[in-house]
C-alpha cells in the first residue's frame, strides 16, 4: 500500500494551475483585451477584503463544528474543480465539454453501480439535491399526471415545495417513534388509489432516519405506485451498510436497486464542493419527456448530450471533474470512500453510548447513520427549550479555539412521549440538540465534545 500523507492544497493548486496554463499556451499567444485588465494593487485589496469578510463564518472544517451538514471538500476535489474552472467547460453539450462530459458519464456509471442499478439507466449530475428531486418529481407528474406524491412528515421540505412548483398534490405520511415513515399510515393512503409516487428518504436531514424502503417497495408494487428515493444525505452509506450499519438499516439500503429513481448529493458525503447533486432513473424511456433541442448547440457528436436529458441548461463541467478526480483516490468501495464514512458512523454510535451514561444529557433516539439528537435531563418543555438554547449559544462563544458549534431540532410533546420522555407540557414545542458528525475526525473528538456539553448542561440544569 502506498504511503499516505496530509495533502498541501497550495501545492496541488500550483500543480494544476501550471498544467492548465501550459495547455492554454499551446494554442498560441494573444493579447489580453484592455477591458479585462486590472490594477494589481486594487485586486490585492479586494481579495484581502474578501478573505477578511470570510472570517465571518463558522469553522465548518473543524471537529468542534458539529452542527449542520457542512464540511470542507477534499483538497483533490478543490484542485480538480479549480483546474477545470479555469477552462470553464459547460456540461450542457459535448461541444462545450468533450473532456468533462466523458468524466460525468464515468462517475455516473460508478454511482449507479454503487446503487446496483442496471447498466442502462438515465441520469446526470445537477447543481443540487433540490434540483435533482425537482426533476424526479417532475417525471413522476408526467408519468401519472393525476396522482399524488407521498412522503414522510420528516422528509425534506423540498418535496412539498417542489410539489407546489409542479402543481401536484403531496401527502404527508406520519412517522413512527424511530423517525421512519409509518407503513400503516402509507398503506392507509395507498388504499385510496390516489398515490402515484412514494418518496422514501434514506437519511432524513433532521434525525438521519432511514425509511423502510424494502417494505415500501412491496407496498408500492401491491398498489401500483412508483418509488423515488431521496438519498441526498445518506446515499454513500450504501458502501458500508452491510458491515457497519444495523441489519434492519442495511436491509433497506440493499433495496435501493428496486427504486424507480434515486437522488444523491456528492457535496454532502462525497467530499465535493457545492453544488453537486445527481439524479438516476431506471426507466430510460422517460427521456421522451425532456423534448429538448437546440439549433445552435449540438454539432460535433451524435452521442447523447446531457442538455438533452436535463431540466437545467448550463452546468459546470468542473463539478464532474472534481467528482471524477476524487473517485480516483476514493473509489466507491468500503475500502475507498467508505473508509471516510466508517469513522463518522462510529462517532455517532460512540457518542450515543456516552449519552446513555450521562447524568445531565440523554439521547433522543439511536442514530442510524451519523446524525445524533440529544437533550438535557430536565422535567418540563419550557426548561428543555431554555437549556438547549443556552447550550447552543454559550458553547459557541468565547475564544475561537474553545468554541463548540451545535444545532437544535424542534420537537413537540407527542414526539417526546413517543420516545418515553415524561415532561410537563408547559410549552407547545421545545428545542433539543442535534449534531451532524460528518467529519471522520469526529471519531476521536466526541469524548471532548460530550464532556464540554455535559459540564455546561449540569450547570444550566442547576
Amino acid at each position: 500500500m502506498a504511503d499516505k500523507s496530509d495533502l498541501q492544497l497550495s501545492e496541488l493548486v500550483q500543480q494544476v494551475v501550471a498544467a492548465i496554463e501550459t495547455d492554454k499556451a499551446s494554442y498560441g499567444e494573444f493579447q489580453t483585451h484592455p477591458s479585462v485588465k486590472s490594477d494589481q494593487s486594487r485586486v490585492s485589496e479586494v481579495l484581502k477584503e474578501l478573505t477578511d469578510r470570510l472570517e465571518n463564518n463558522f469553522p465548518y472544517f473543524h471537529p468542534n463544528y458539529a452542527a449542520q451538514m457542512l464540511k470542507s471538500p477534499h483538497p483533490v476535489a478543490i484542485a480538480a474543480y479549480l483546474a477545470t474552472m479555469i477552462i470553464n467547460p459547460n456540461n450542457h453539450s459535448i461541444d462545450a465539454s468533450p473532456a468533462t462530459t466523458q468524466m460525468e458519464r464515468e462517475v455516473l456509471r460508478q454511482m449507479a453501480a454503487m446503487f446496483e442499478y442496471p447498466e442502462e439507466f438515465l441520469g446526470h449530475l445537477t447543481w443540487s439535491g433540490t434540483t435533482a428531486n425537482l426533476e424526479a418529481l417532475w417525471i413522476a407528474r408526467e408519468l401519472q399526471p393525476n396522482k399524488k406524491i407521498a412522503h414522510s412528515s420528516d422528509a425534506h421540505y423540498t418535496h412539498s415545495r417542489m410539489s407546489e412548483v409542479l402543481g401536484t398534490t403531496n401527502v404527508s405520511i406520519p412517522t413512527e417513534a424511530d423517525g421512519r415513515m409509518s407503513l400503516q399510515g402509507l398503506e392507509d393512503e395507498l388504499k385510496k388509489g390516489e398515490i402515484g409516487t412514494i418518496v422514501a428518504t434514506m437519511g432524513t436531514t433532521g434525525l438521519g432516519a432511514v425509511d423502510p424502503l424494502a417494505d415500501i417497495i412491496v407496498l408500492a408494487q401491491k398498489y401500483g405506485a412508483r418509488v423515488h428515493v431521496d438519498t441526498a444525505y445518506g446515499g454513500f452509506f450504501k458502501l458500508i451498510a452491510e458491515n457497519h450499519l444495523a441489519p434492519e438499516t442495511a436491509r433497506h439500503f440493499a433495496a435501493l436497486k428496486e427504486a424507480d429513481s434515486i437522488v444523491v448529493d456528492p457535496h454532502k458525503h462525497g467530499l465535493q464542493p457545492y453544488g453537486s447533486g445527481a439524479v438516476f432513473f431506471k426507466d430510460i424511456s422517460i427521456g421522451k419527456f425532456y423534448k429538448h433541442d437546440s439549433p445552435y448547440t449540438y454539432f460535433i457528436s451524435d452521442d447523447l448530450h446531457f442538455g438533452e436529458i436535463q431540466l437545467e441548461c448550463s452546468r459546470a463541467g468542473a463539478s464532474a471533474a472534481a467528482i471524477w478526480a476524487t473517485l480516483q483516490i476514493f473509489p466507491l468501495t468500503e475500502q475507498g470512500l467508505g473508509s471516510v464514512l466508517i469513522p463518522t458512523r462510529t462517532a455517532a454510535t460512540n457518542w450515543y453510548e456516552l449519552l446513555q451514561q450521562s447524568e445531565s444529557l440523554q439521547p433522543y433516539q439511536k442514530p442510524e447513520l451519523d446524525i445524533l439528537t440529544y437533550l438535557p435531563r430536565v422535567q418540563s418543555m419550557s426548561k428543555l427549550d431554555h437549556v438547549s438554547h443556552e447550550l447552543l449559544v454559550q458553547l459557541g462563544q468565547g475564544p475561537r479555539e474553545g468554541q463548540i458549534h451545535l444545532a437544535t431540532y424542534v420537537v413537540k410533546p407527542n414526539q417526546l412521549s413517543q420516545r418515553d420522555f415524561q415532561m410537563a407540557e408547559d410549552a407547545k414545542t421545545a428545542r433539543i440538540l442535534r449534531s451532524v458528525l460528518m467529519k471522520p475526525e469526529h471519531e476521536t473528538w466526541v469524548p471532548h465534545l460530550n464532556q464540554r456539553i455535559e459540564d455546561l448542561a449540569s450547570k444550566l440544569i442547576g
